[in-house]
């Protein structure tokens, strides 16, 4: 996509009706938006709401318009946000609702009080609506939304919270514990206010778009795709697990806003650019016309991709490159191979532990890898063990959170800690080996003897089922993740020890430069361009040559047409990335030559900046491939 779409002509700017190609089944990410617009109802702006454009990190690619459901804890802080004149009105109402429905509900428990535990200890609940009937305390909160203008959920919870910092400065101890009267008053206000956040993405209307403060990767693939069509969060970073569930189901989203939350509310007209990573809230005509060419635009450019799902990766000079798709659920395999890919070269199985309300059992486990070798067909798996821990959940399960968890008990030293666990898990792999072909890969080895142990267990597994008369497959290949500079630095003697290597960027990314990848405050210290983390690269593949081993990427740079230019130069045959990725990819390959990512991989080598370097890629990929760019990712 070359400059700016062309103006679209006048129309009707309530409905949006794409042509009948739109209504084609598609799996890219690009793509999917226009199958998620079709038919949909564009809301036309309401007057005194200003446009606001809200700046992020694009994680998934693609461009929804749709309305928003906040998504507020009711136990937490509430954010400030701001409301036009026209819906004051409306915050009232709520507020009011909420009020009586409150008080109806005390007046129940008034009830069943006194015939349980009798009048005196009932009267706790007269006092609650006392309070709540008390003018000093609920004019305020009128007040507040009437001349502030913000929503009635923000009201209550600041007019509470003043109230109760007040009451705390008073050293008399019936003040004080007025305090506890004062909190749960709020919180039974702010349930009434907010809902259950789990009813409401339920109930969600079609072409919805999620805003939150924050979002868990289990959260995210738990979305009803059919209703919800993006997300966008005030935290998170470029790479954080949230964000790869995202690329994964395809679903466009915007992370690491800051302040989204508050500038949003309930029901506001949003459009989200998962590419150029911004959301823009209350859009005017104008805006919904130009994001509805980009949407047309992605569409036209998508359809050209399709002819290479079936054609080889392979260098104009016949060079090829086995290109393989990321997974975390058995089901995407097909996605990997409608869209060309020649097996699934990552196989993220902690999804199964993060999306279940218990811990997967050997049969859970053996049946969803039994399904991805079905679904293969003979084509290879590459099955990670569980990589728990840092930002994946683990931390709510701990009687003591770690202060510092990405430093922490995560990855293979999450799995080595919790032996049943990681024995269950590989002997549902081991039992799977015997229907296809199956590679076992460690995530986050630091030390050569921390592989060795991982290595002992699986032979200790292997033992146990031979002594069951369980058949499995009894060369089962055995590797490794590239993810810390330590592993990079010793790659020559793990190569001695490993049948194979996978760099992972994302937290080789993270630990050589020190950024933490879910962290927006530090979003643009994360660079897999930096020339240290380049050097790392290079000499993984080289320690792995030397040993005849295979080596593959299978971070989120392997997506990237830039950064793939890079990786090829420097030696790497097999690139695993997300599935929507693959024909971006395939385009690019099948317009190079070999030396012409040879000579690009030594003048990055040559460099000492990772601004120079992403320039200098970057100008690369636009000449190889000028359709696959437009102006919104330059911005």
């Amino acid at each position: 996509m070359t400059g700016s779409p062309a103006t679209p002509k006048p129309a009707d700017p309530v409905r949006y009706t794409p042509s009948p190609l739109a209504h084609k089944p598609r799996s890219n990410s690009s793509e999917s938006i226009a199958g998620a617009m079709a038919g949909t109802r564009i809301p036309i702006p309401q007057p005194g709401e200003p446009p606001q454009v809200v700046k992020g990190l694009g994680v998934s690619p693609g461009i929804v318009i749709g309305r928003a459901i906040v998504l507020d804890s009711g136990l937490g802080r509430v954010h400030r946000r701001q409301i036009s004149p026209d819906h004051v009105k409306t915050e009232l109402m709520k507020f009011e609702q909420a009020l009586k429905t409150s008080l109806e509900e005390l007046a129940a428990f008034q009830k069943q009080a006194e015939r349980e535990m009798g009048a005196e200890t009932a009267k706790i609940f007269g006092v609650h609506q006392g309070m709540l009937r008390d003018k000093a305390l609920v004019g305020p909160i009128r007040r507040m939304i009437e001349s502030e203008m913000v929503t009635a959920e923000y009201a209550v919870y600041h007019t509470f919270q003043e109230i109760a910092a007040k009451f705390r400065k008073i050293p008399d101890s019936a003040f004080t514990t007025k305090v506890n009267d004062i909190d749960d008053l709020s919180i039974r206000l702010l349930r009434h206010l907010i809902g259950d956040t789990g009813q409401r993405v339920k109930l969600a209307g079609d072409n919805t778009i999620i805003v939150a403060h924050d979002l868990t990767p289990s959260q995210a693939a738990g979305f009803d795709r059919k209703k919800i069509k993006a997300f966008a969060t005030d935290l998170g970073g470029r790479t954080g697990h949230t964000g790869i569930v995202a690329r994964a189901l395809g679903i466009p989203a915007v992370v690491g806003c800051q302040r989204l939350t508050e500038a949003v509310v309930d029901g506001s007209v949003v459009i989200l650019d998962g590419e150029r990573g911004i959301v823009i809230v209350n859009p005017d005509a104008e805006q919904l016309e130009q994001y509805r060419a980009f949407i047309e635009q992605a569409r036209i450019f998508s359809l050209s991709l399709d002819e290479l799902a079936g054609q080889a990766a392979i260098t104009l000079d016949r060079e090829p490159i086995e290109i393989l798709g990321n997974i975390e659920f058995p089901d995407e395999v097909q996605k990997v191979l409608e869209m060309g890919g020649q097996g699934v070269g990552l196989y993220r199985t902690e999804f199964l532990h993060l999306t279940s309300n218990h811990e997967p059992t050997e049969k859970e486990q053996f049946q969803a890898y039994r399904r991805c070798v079905e679904l293969l067909e003979g084509r290879p798996l590459t099955i990670r063990t569980l990589d728990l821990g840092a930002d994946k959940l683990t931390q709510s399960r701990e009687e003591f959170p770690e202060r510092n968890p990405f430093l922490g008990l995560r990855s293979i030293r999450y799995s080595l800690k919790h032996q049943p666990m990681f024995k269950t898990q590989l002997r549902a792999i081991l039992r799977a080996s015997k229907l296809g072909p199956i590679k076992i890969m460690f995530p986050l080895i630091t030390s050569t003897s921390e592989f060795r142990q991982a290595k002992y267990l699986v032979n200790d597994v292997m033992e146990d089922l031979a002594d069951e008369a369980i058949d499995f497959d009894r060369n089962i290949k055995v590797g490794m993740m590239v993810e810390v500079p330590s592993a990079a630095l010793l790659a020559d003697a793990f190569a001695q020890e490993v049948d194979f290597f996978s760099i992972g960027t994302n937290d080789l990314v993270q630990y050589t430069l020190a950024v933490d990848r879910t962290n927006e405050r530090v979003a643009s210290y994360y660079n897999p361009a930096h020339p240290a983390v380049v050097r790392l690269i290079r000499d993984t593949v080289r320690a792995a040559r030397r040993r005849k081993i295979p080596v593959s990427c299978c971070g989120e740079s392997a997506s990237d047409l830039e950064f793939c230019l890079l990786l090829i130069g420097l030696g790497l045959r097999t690139l695993s990335m997300t599935s929507s990725a693959i024909p971006h990819l395939k385009r690019l390959i099948r317009s190079v030559n070999l030396s012409q990512c040879e000579r690009i991989a030594r003048k990055v080598i040559s460099l000492d900046s990772d601004v120079q370097v992403s320039s200098y890629l970057r100008d690369c990929a636009r000449k190889i491939v000028p359709e696959a760019f437009d102006d919104r990712a330059g911005d």
